[in-house]
Parts: structure tokens; C-alpha cells; sequence
């Protein structure tokens, strides 16, 4: 039996403000890039730069390339995006190939016109934490525009497609190897400021993304999974999922009551339960993100 909704009458829909495709969406995403790309150059050139932290991708290299060399960083990261973002047009596709140009374009356009900007700090420890949170709000913001500022970024997503990796996963092993380049051309203190940094990114880069808020999943075995049941979609306001269950002891069947609500609503939750049998067992976990009726709404 599988009850995913609450009925119709108790839950209202609302219009999206934003349609999901067409052009409404198509300006949302191109604004979305352009902010991203501004947020990381200027994290760029406010923190990282300055304090020589390579804390991944080519932008990293590219500070690489001007302690190494002397070359102008956004010069460097303009020429290693066009093989890249080749790359990216022929293994994901033309229309998502646009999307990289334009932020292969501006984060490079980007960091050479705040390349002037005041440096807040030459504290390395803060500028690997802020440059951390500063890259992975630019870098998130590009990927809910679904697109991306170029380099080892469209490397990373490629990866993504063909593996099924997190997004963010991806980002770290491209990042990781550029800051072991840097533990060598640098020094090895740079690199683990840049590991901070980069640890610092992946998980903003899942905030942005995903939302700061968790999901809680529940799942119920009980005896009176009738009463539960109706406890649930009544006064919680909530589907659930029922689910076929065995005792591993007993060898009896155990239906399993599955049902996903928000933090705030935990409490209720358990009280229910509680009040309908103190002897239910009850397992609740978070889970990351969740997609349908009640919750968040896929683009």
C-alpha cells in the first residue's frame, strides 16, 4: 500500500513565481553565473592571490603560474579554459557548453578588474576560511545556474555525469591535485592553509546547492500502524510509505511506516507515536534533500 500524499483538499498548490524552463528561467540562470563569477574573483583577488593560497582548480594554477612565471593570473585561466570548455561542449552538450563559455568568460574578466581591490587581511588561516566560503558561494551560485565559471570546474562536472559523484566530491579531487602542485612550488604550509579552504568550499558549494536546512526521514514499525497511519496524515499533515517489512527473529511480517518531515515537525512526530503506542519502534535519520509535494520543488 503506498499512500505518498496527504489529500488534496488538506494540501494547496502554489504557482511558481518562476516557471522551471523557458525564458524566465533561461535570464535567471545567465544572472545567476554573472553573480557567481563575480563572487569568486573577487574572493580571488581579496584573499586567496594575496596570501598565495592555491586552494584549487585554475585559478590556483593560474597563481601558480604568476609566482612561477610572472604571468597575469587571469590571463593564465582565459587560456586553459578554451580546451576545457571544448571539452565540456563535446561531452555535455552545446547548450550547456554556452552556459561554461559565459562563465569561462567573466570569471577571467572578473578577476582582472578587481585585480586593484583592497586586500582585507594577510592573515593566511582567514583568508584560506573566508576564501573558502567566498569561492563555494560563487562556485554554488554558478551551479544553480547550472553552469559553470570554466577550467578544472567543467572537468569536474564531466566527471560528475559519467561517474555519478557528488558535484562537490568532484571539485575536491580536481582541487586536491592542484594544491599538492602547490605543496611543491610553494610550500607545504600554503597547501594545508589551501586544504582549509578547499574544505571549506565543498561544503558551502552543498549549502548553496542543497539548502542549509535537513530533512528528517522516520521510519516506524509498530502494531498499530492503522492508528499511526491515519495519526500521521491527520494531524501531522503528512504522506507516508508503507513499506514490506520481515522480523529477522520472528520471521513474522513487519510492515515498515516511512514518512519524511522537517526539522520543526520531529517533535510532533514522535508524540504521536508516542501517544498512539509507547512501544513502537521508531528510527529517524537526516536526509539531505528532498524533492516532491511538501518539500522542495526540482528546477
Amino acid at each position: 500500500m503506498f499512500q505518498l500524499n496527504p489529500p488534496a483538499a488538506r494540501r494547496r498548490r502554489r504557482k511558481p513565481l518562476i516557471a522551471a524552463s523557458g525564458p524566465a528561467r533561461n535570464v535567471t540562470d545567465i544572472l545567476l553565473i554573472i553573480l557567481g563569477s563575480f563572487i569568486t574573483a573577487l574572493t580571488f583577488n581579496m584573499f586567496l592571490l594575496p596570501n598565495r593560497i592555491a586552494s584549487g582548480g585554475v585559478s590556483g594554477l593560474s597563481i601558480l603560474g604568476e609566482d612561477l612565471f610572472g604571468l597575469e593570473p587571469a590571463y593564465t585561466q582565459w587560456g586553459m579554459n578554451i580546451p576545457l570548455f571544448i571539452a565540456g561542449v563535446l561531452l555535455l552538450g552545446k547548450k550547456y557548453g554556452l552556459r561554461s563559455l559565459l562563465g569561462s568568460i567573466m570569471l577571467p574578466l572578473f578577476v582582472y578588474v578587481t585585480k586593484d581591490w583592497a586586500v582585507p587581511t594577510t592573515n593566511p588561516l582567514l583568508a584560506s576560511l573566508y576564501g573558502g566560503i567566498g569561492v563555494g558561494l560563487g562556485l554554488g551560485t554558478v551551479f544553480r545556474g547550472r553552469g559553470s565559471t570554466g577550467g578544472l570546474a567543467i572537468l569536474a562536472q564531466i566527471i560528475q555525469k559519467y561517474t555519478g559523484f557528488s558535484l562537490s566530491l568532484c571539485v575536491m579531487l580536481m582541487d586536491g591535485t592542484v594544491i599538492t602542485l602547490a605543496g611543491f612550488a610553494l610550500s607545504p604550509e600554503r597547501a594545508l592553509y589551501a586544504l582549509i579552504g578547499l574544505f571549506v568550499t565543498g561544503k558551502v558549494i552543498d549549502a548553496v546547492e542543497m539548502g542549509l536546512s535537513y530533512s528528517k526521514v522516520a521510519y516506524i514499525i509498530s502494531s498499530q500502524k492503522e492508528t499511526i497511519t491515519q495519526a500521521i496524515l491527520q494531524d501531522l499533515d503528512r504522506g507516508l510509505t508503507e513499506l514490506a517489512g520481515r522480523g529477522g527473529y520472528t520471521n513474522e511480517e513487519r510492515p515498515v511506516l516511512m514518512v519524511v518531515v522537517g526539522q520543526n515537525e520531529v517533535t510532533r512526530l514522535k508524540t504521536l507515536v508516542r501517544l498512539v503506542d509507547p512501544e513502537a519502534f521508531v528510527i529517524i535519520s537526516n536526509t539531505r534533500e528532498v524533492l516532491g509535494e511538501g518539500f522542495k520543488k526540482e528546477s
